[in-house]
């Protein structure tokens, strides 16, 4: 499995609507600078997402981006599926189930990249924006004026 940046910037940016969650919509511009995201690519995950209905837009002064659903009821899976694809290094499950059956000579390789996409999918599924944010979180309103970014920001890959 390989998130790409995009797969990245969808899950931060529902991270961010996860820790507001209370506070009503969120700005584009806001979500793009509390966690240092290019704004134009924001708007086509945002509108992805919102496809998929998972998030909700909201117009006007006040408006912007808020989650569709309780965050404890959208899981990391369905973004990098959604994003991404399929969560195995090969194929999805039934490819891999297929290849298996068929295919004696490779048969423990391609169990063992089952198992692991497997293992990855069981996480995956089982983890939710709440579990990433907890019940307390710490972070500013956007907008508020407090500052969140930092010099050095570790990317992922």
């Amino acid at each position: 499995m390989k998130i790409s940046q995009k797969g990245i910037y969808a899950l931060q940016a529902l991270i961010v609507l996860t820790r507001h969650h209370q506070d009503g919509p969120i700005k584009i511009r806001e979500i793009a600078y509390e966690e240092v995201l290019p704004e134009k690519f924001l708007e086509i995950i945002l509108l992805e997402l919102k496809n998929a209905r998972i998030v909700d837009s909201v117009r006007g002064a006040n408006g912007g981006y808020l989650l569709r659903r309780p965050p404890d009821q959208i899981r990391l899976s369905e973004v990098i599926r959604l994003i991404d694809g399929p969560l195995a290094p090969f194929g999805d499950a039934e490819h891999l189930r297929f290849l298996i059956a068929r295919n004696d000579n490779y048969k423990p390789l391609y169990q063992v990249f089952l198992d692991v996409r497997d293992a990855a999918a069981r996480i995956l599924e089982n983890t939710t924006f709440a579990d990433l944010v907890g019940p307390h979180s710490s972070h500013p309103k956007p907008g508020s004026g407090k500052k969140r970014r930092t010099l050095l920001r570790r990317r992922l890959p």
